[in-house]
């Protein structure tokens, strides 16, 4: 699994988690529903910290919290 998969899968994972749809997580977070979407769907590639912060944020959860857990501990060092 690459990074970009599993930022994907975990922003899923959340929304489950707090039985909302991307666009209710867009509108707690106060971003357009395009830019969640367009992580979702691989358009962005690189998504900023600080939009995955703002997603946290929405969510009442710390970057930490997003980030703790088995699929990001299991990634391997991606070169560009």
């Amino acid at each position: 699994m690459d990074t970009v998969t599993a930022v994907r899968d975990r922003i899923l994972e959340l929304c489950g988690e707090h039985n909302i749809t991307i666009n209710k997580l867009a509108d707690l977070a106060g971003l357009p529903p395009s830019s969640v979407k367009n992580i979702l769907y691989g358009k962005s590639r690189n998504p900023k910290i600080l939009t995955i912060k703002i997603l946290c944020d929405g969510l009442n959860i710390t970057l930490g919290e997003f980030f703790s857990t088995p699929a990001f501990d299991a990634l391997e060092q991606e070169m560009q």
